[in-house]
């Protein structure tokens, strides 16, 4: 399975390619899922650019992007977005439109009450597991292991060369963690394409998108998201 992951806490700063508005985001996902994409993840945002996990921008994000693509779509709930957890959990018991799944990050503070809340309200969970973080031991811990949807081992390690090492420790740490539960593995910045061909080459499944790089394998700025998910599709 191919994901792409449309923006990630990147704003326009980064650059002009970064879907922000509903209507951006939906024509970006429409886009990707013809070039290949097979699932949409996404950071709704504020008018201002800001990740956000209010009900009514959760609500735009998901309506926009599903009036045009018919593949399952996710969001974050990084704890950037709500620093509290309390308040965290509450957004999601809040949503009037709900997610196919969403992605929870163990090390984060919270994660297991969010967790639950999202399988209270029957959203997939993406388990995201960083690299560098006391993620794997403590998803190897949760008693919610066995429900989630996925587990994504995120590298958080941004060097080309040593990234795939990396993720195989990554790997290894989640062996056995959510036995039959599907792995996706991507990288990020300069590990990210290094770790989609070592997905590729195991089998697992992975992500690609703007959240991930701005950039093409040859270093060229991709020009959107589209682009990547071709390039990956290549690879």
């Amino acid at each position: 399975m191919l994901q792409v992951c449309l923006n990630g806490p990147r704003t326009a700063a980064d650059s002009g390619a970064v879907p922000m508005s509903p209507a951006a985001l939906a024509d970006a996902a429409r886009q990707a899922v013809a070039a290949g994409a097979e699932d949409v993840h996404v950071h709704p945002k504020t008018p201002c650019g800001q990740d956000s996990l209010a009900p009514r921008v959760v609500a735009a994000a998901l309506e926009a992007i599903r009036a045009v693509v018919d593949v399952p779509v996710g969001v974050t709930t990084g704890a950037w977005a709500e620093p509290d957890p309390g308040r965290r959990a509450a957004r999601v018991a809040s949503w009037t439109v709900l997610p196919d799944h969403a992605s929870v990050n163990w090390h984060e503070p919270g994660a297991e009450a969010l967790a639950a809340a999202l399988l209270e309200r029957g959203v997939g969970i993406e388990a995201g597991i960083w690299s560098g973080t006391a993620g794997a031991a403590l998803f190897a811990r949760s008693p919610l292991a066995p429900r989630v949807l996925r587990v994504l081992a995120e590298v958080t390690d941004t060097d080309a060369g040593s990234a795939p090492d990396t993720a195989r420790e990554l790997l290894a740490a989640l062996a056995g963690a959510a036995p039959g539960r599907p792995v996706l593995l991507h990288g990020q910045d300069g590990g990210a394409w290094s770790v989609l061909r070592l997905a590729g080459e195991l089998g697992l499944d992975t992500r690609i998108g703007l959240e991930d790089t701005l950039l093409l394998p040859d270093g060229r700025p991709a020009q959107d998201n589209a682009q990547l998910i071709r390039a990956a599709a290549a690879r």
